[in-house]
């Protein structure tokens, strides 16, 4: 075989061919660089953005969004059809389906994931809201699920619930305690979990029975690494293929950088402080030990008042984001709320410090009181922008006592309510009712700390009505403005400053992966997508410049020889979720 192999790089060096570096073939492994920790593999308890954005690699939703347009198409059904009053809805799943253990994939599965949510308040915790307006729902027969519900909901076409495996779960007797790892995961995504090592990395591989086809490589590698800064390191390397979430001086130092190609997309993220309103269970009963000032909206408004966003986006941002206002970010055009000339809370120490005044909360020894700030140690955000908010804070007589942890600590500390301000953010989906109803009531857990998943502990029962209102408005317009209404009023009352909008910063190896695809097509994100085409659609550089005929390729007693070899690398990822997902 060497003899082989030096004659064919004779050959092709006499051909004027580029000579390749003889190598033993391997699978074709995309490597993805993550920093953030896994909270769950099972998607029933999911809310981590790292461990939903896996998730959608393994399951498909009912239906999902296109690549292209992000409009709905078709997941496990293809097709849907509302009754005339439109509290009934039957969708069909086709035949020919199957999960990657070959077994078909059913409406009775659809039926059986649902049912689990009515049934089993845990089984809520990440998409419960999705389905609390539900009446029931059946498999009619193995292609027909017919959903009824309580009252019309605009949101039957955006369940964004991951659809299980009937024959697998229906084995499991506490979803609480269930890891989701045995190995592999039976799934019906394009790719299937086969190996996790909680800290270290996430292996899938390619899923042969995926009814849209196979993906194009052979296998997907989720690595951990402690911060970014140390992803952008093995990035630049070529020891991982691809990664997101970059500060912008790191992804400004890869500008011109041979191998890595940038790209900037505008984001479905957004960045908050929350502020601790006074947390309390869905029956009332107050938890967590958040300072009781806060429970003065007067107070939250001076801190929000306080803060300069202009300022935290240029100087923590580097101007690579957009100034924060509602819970629904820019991308999302209709549906992005700013504060008209009556509403806007600019930016004003004196009049914050007259409002603290007036409240009754005066400076001793320069101090009013001092807050917790409680931030994710290794995420470049939060360690700066704490030490701009400390100065800020100064300056209204507030002490801030930062306190930089792990992610999981930092999903603790949030999800007791033991915490007086903290950063958190969440991505946000292509229909807003998953973001807008963190917020509501009745995502408040319950006095065993089970239920669904709340973002700032907000109840309130005008935005509640609002909710319901969106809920069941099938006129577009009309839904518009009552969203707009609704984040007017969670600006109004402040239980989180809504930070920034930032852009999605992100860079691969396109020496090693040529393409990728993005959503939406023009100007969109690789990763942190409404579904998983970017890691679905990625195309190894060797194969794009065979299937193109690009470069210089000779073919000789059944060897190929290529000017540009891959070489196979490992391709790596708190609370906002499988409709949106928590950083």
């Amino acid at each position: 075989m060497r003899v082989k192999a030096c004659a064919l790089l004779a050959i092709a060096t006499t051909l004027g061919v580029a000579t390749p570096q003889v190598q033993a073939q391997g699978p074709v492994i995309l490597k993805v660089a993550i920093v953030q920790q896994i909270d769950s593999m099972n998607p029933f308890l999911a809310v981590f953005q790292s461990s939903t954005e896996v998730g959608r690699l393994m399951y498909d939703y009912l239906t999902a969004y296109a690549a292209d347009d992000q409009r709905v198409t078709e997941g496990v059904a293809n097709r849907w059809e509302p009754s005339a009053d439109k509290l009934t809805w039957t969708f069909t799943v086709p035949e020919g389906k199957k999960w990657s253990d070959g077994k078909p994939i059913t409406a009775q599965d659809v039926a059986f994931t649902y049912n689990l949510m009515l049934t089993d308040e845990v089984a809520r915790t990440a998409n419960g809201s999705f389905v609390t307006n539900f009446e029931s729902v059946a498999a009619t027969d193995d292609k027909t699920v017919v959903i009824k519900t309580k009252a019309p909901q605009v949101t039957m076409l955006a369940l964004d619930i991951p659809i299980v495996p009937k024959h697998v779960w229906e084995k499991v007797t506490n979803i609480k305690d269930y890891a989701n790892d045995q190995m592999p995961v039976v799934g019906s995504g394009p790719f299937v979990l086969t190996e996790h090592v909680a800290g270290q990395f996430i292996k899938l591989k390619t899923n042969k029975n995926y009814w849209r086809g196979a993906a194009k490589y052979d296998e997907l590698h989720f690595v951990y690494f402690q911060n970014s800064d140390a992803a952008v390191q093995a990035l630049g390397k070529g020891e991982v293929d691809l990664v997101n979430r970059m500060a912008p001086a790191q992804f400004d130092s890869l500008d011109g950088k041979a191998g890595v190609t940038r790209n900037k997309a505008q984001g479905r993220r957004f960045t908050e402080l929350l502020i601790n309103p006074g947390a309390q269970t869905k029956a009332g009963v107050p938890i967590g030990d958040g300072n009781p000032a806060l429970k003065d909206v007067r107070v939250r408004r001076a801190i929000a008042q306080a803060v300069d966003l202009d300022a935290l986006v240029q100087r923590v941002n580097l101007g690579y984001a957009e100034k924060g206002a509602g819970l629904v970010p820019p991308v999302f055009g209709k549906w992005h709320w700013q504060p008209g000339a009556g509403e806007l809370r600019k930016f004003d120490p004196a009049a914050a410090n007259a409002a603290l005044d007036a409240a009754g909360y005066p400076r001793k020894d320069g101090t009013r009181f001092t807050l917790r700030l409680t931030g994710r140690a290794g995420r470049a955000y939060d360690e700066q922008a704490s030490e701009y908010l400390k100065r800020s804070m100064s300056e209204v007589g507030i002490g801030l006592d930062v306190r930089l942890v792990s992610d999981n600590q930092l999903n603790e500390v949030t999800t007791a309510a033991t915490y007086d301000l903290a950063f958190s953010g969440w991505a946000t989906n292509v229909d807003p009712d998953f973001i807008l109803g963190l917020h509501t009531c009745a995502q408040r857990p319950g006095a065993d700390g089970k239920g669904g998943t709340t973002d700032s502990y907000f109840c309130d029962e005008t935005y509640d009505q609002l909710y319901a209102r969106q809920l069941s408005e099938f006129d577009e317009g009309k839904r518009v403005e009552i969203v707009k209404q609704m984040q007017a009023r969670f600006y109004d009352q402040v239980p989180a400053v809504v930070l920034a909008y930032e852009n999605a910063l992100e860079g691969y190896r396109s020496d090693h992966f040529a393409r990728f695809t993005t959503q939406p097509a023009q100007g969109g994100v690789i990763m942190a997508q409404n579904g998983m085409w970017g890691y679905y659609g990625a195309e190894p550089a060797g194969r794009v410049a065979q299937a193109s005929s690009k470069g210089p390729w000779l073919a000789i007693g059944g060897m190929v020889l290529v000017a540009a070899v891959v070489i196979g690398v490992v391709v790596v990822r708190r609370r906002q979720a499988t409709a949106g997902e928590r950083e």
